[in-house]
């Protein structure tokens, strides 16, 4: 799933291309992926783009007092071309649900590939009439997000310190890999409790929040669409790397894995050298 650091890039792609593009055609080939019929998706056709927005792991593109918003869910992406096919796209089964088409040619396509579709479009005049935008909590990457307002979000919650990174209503943009990372590098078990963490982790914590995210986004910067998910897998260390060495300590990356996803770390950087308990398998030997 693209979380903060590739969204922001993409943005930011996106930014550089079709600011002061004006919408010719507006192309929606799965309807499922529209959540807002008021305004119509065609009510952006003749329209200037202005900036592009990101909120959380949302984008959101302003063209002339509207807003494309788009969450692009595990399997979504974005497609540059500097010159689409003149003929309007065909439906059927394919993995495009929206094409943009700009006067002079250029535009991009929105895809979602598999069979299970989550990515959602919305057409609205204020990105905060969005329900997950309206309920996101603070970003990691703007200045208003201090230590102290870190803190306070950590302060009484009894969850395990995984589940409340991924929380999108508490941090917006971080996912389940980037969590990964982010305690991995904190050297901070995943089913730690957010609550019992001492001052210093917490400040450990929230410095590692900012580097991690600020240097995949750096990764990303100038890189072309296609290549920006090559880059992610590649600057991860234990995220989706079970069975392989740890490049800080060398010791075996292990897994824990529930019905639909799976967390990653290393047991010597974060665990004390234990093994978590993967209750999947723990019921599946019964």
């Amino acid at each position: 799933m693209p979380e903060l650091p590739e969204v922001e890039s993409l943005g930011r792609f996106l930014a550089e291309r079709v600011s002061g593009g004006t919408v010719e055609r507006v192309y929606p080939l799965a309807f499922h992926a529209l959540k807002t019929y008021d305004p119509a998706v065609s009510a952006l056709e003749g329209r200037t783009f202005g900036g592009v927005g990101r909120y959380g792991k949302f984008l959101a593109l302003e063209a002339d007092g509207l807003y494309l918003v788009m969450h692009l869910a595990r399997a979504g992406w974005v497609r540059w071309n500097d010159e689409l096919p003149a003929a309007p796209p065909k439906g059927g089964k394919g993995p495009l649900a929206l094409r943009v088409r700009l006067a002079g040619g250029a535009g991009f396509d929105v895809t979602e590939a598999g069979t299970q579709k989550h990515l959602a479009v919305y057409v609205v005049r204020d990105p905060q009439e969005v329900p997950g935008i309206a309920r996101l909590g603070p970003d990691p990457l703007d200045e208003a997000f201090t230590p102290e307002v870190f803190a306070g979000l950590l302060e009484g919650e009894r969850r395990q310190i995984k589940g409340v990174l991924r929380d999108q209503s508490v941090i917006a943009g971080i996912g389940n890999a980037y969590s990964d990372e982010i305690l991995h590098a904190a050297r901070m078990s995943p089913f730690k409790l957010a609550a019992t963490l001492t001052p210093d982790e917490v400040a450990r914590l929230y410095e590692v929040i900012g580097t991690t995210l600020a240097e995949a986004v750096e990764r990303s910067r100038g890189l072309p669409l296609r290549d920006l998910k090559a880059e992610k897998k590649s600057g991860l260390r234990v995220h989706g790397r079970k069975g392989e060495a740890c490049p800080v300590c060398g010791d075996t990356v292990r897994e824990v894995s529930y019905r639909d996803s799976s967390l990653q770390y290393c047991p010597t950087c974060q665990t004390g050298g234990k093994p978590l308990a993967d209750r999947r398998m723990s019921r599946l030997l019964k």
